[in-house]
């Protein structure tokens, strides 16, 4: 077990200089300042079918929890349009744009994308990437959807609509970070979400220069790999999410389907792992998706 010095060895090392250091502080000092127990969902999805009929309740069920921004997940072209109009008539939420591996057989409407992202509530691109978990669609069709993906996105990002990219990867690391280097797309822009894998990855994704954030998994009992990779993620690069309506938390898993109130039982179970207080990581949390996904996930802001 690496000692807490040691980790903080790690951590100082995979940060990227004294000065991103300094204003991340500074960010964190000024989060602290806040109202604590408030936390971000960083990732869920509520489109999801799960949520038909009760997305107010909801969402009003976040707030009483302290969660006071979400960001809404894309997973197809038309999905990207469903997830703007749940932004647009929900304060506290925004959305993101992008195509998932799983759904590359779906229809693709490039235009209907561009459309979503350009609406000022759609703070970054994805979810994309890659997923050797399933046998379907098959990775060459994943590959091709990426390909043409990171290809619009590079050129949108010249046309002026820059933003950052929230990547699915699951049992494809040595698969994707190469394809991700060679977009030429800023790598400090890449949040690895939903990480279910270990310390070695995690450091393959920190070399990578990308972000990690972390689910409910994190705190399930045979995730020990999960928890080691967490411990080592430097202050400036984690960030928490439910992947809501799946993978519920401890100590609330048998709840289902999964909420973004919960996200705090994810924050909670990421201060334990990394040897820290909920009330200190909270805030580093919550600087980090701020930085990350820009002003409209802020407290007060997302309205």
């Amino acid at each position: 077990m690496r000692s807490r010095h040691t980790l903080h060895l790690v951590r100082r090392k995979c940060c990227r200089g004294a000065e991103h250091r300094g204003a991340f502080s500074a960010a964190v000092r000024a989060r602290r300042t806040r109202i604590l127990d408030s936390v971000i969902d960083t990732h869920c999805h509520l489109t999801s079918r799960e949520y038909d009929g009760r997305l107010g309740e909801i969402l009003d069920g976040a707030r009483a929890c302290g969660v006071h921004a979400c960001v809404t997940i894309s997973t197809t072209t038309a999905d990207a349009e469903r997830c703007v109009a749940v932004a647009q008539s929900h304060p506290g939420v925004v959305a993101t744009a992008g195509i998932h591996p799983l759904h590359s057989d779906d229809p693709i409407d490039w235009e209907q994308l561009r459309r979503a992202a350009a609406h000022p509530r759609c703070v970054a691109w994805g979810e994309l990437g890659l997923d050797r978990h399933y046998s379907h669609p098959p990775l060459e069709l994943q590959r091709t959807v990426l390909d043409a993906q990171l290809e619009r996105i590079c050129g949108w990002a010249a046309e002026g609509l820059a933003k950052p990219i929230v990547i699915h990867c699951r049992d494809a690391f040595g698969d994707l970070i190469p394809v991700l280097a060679a977009s030429g797309l800023p790598r400090d822009r890449f949040v690895f979400h939903c990480f279910t894998a270990g310390p070695d990855e995690a450091r393959a994704v920190l070399d990578f220069g990308a972000s990690i954030s972390f689910t409910g998994v994190v705190s399930f009992r045979n995730a020990g790999a999960v928890r080691e990779a967490a411990a080592l993620v430097p202050d400036d690069r984690i960030m928490a999410e439910t992947d809501a309506p799946w993978l519920s938390p401890e100590p609330v898993r048998a709840t289902r389907p999964n909420e973004p109130r919960f996200v705090t039982h994810v924050a909670r179970a990421l201060a334990a792992a990394r040897g820290t207080t909920y009330e200190a990581l909270e805030a580093i949390l919550d600087a980090n998706a701020e930085r990350f996904f820009g002003p409209l996930v802020a407290r007060g802001a997302a309205a």
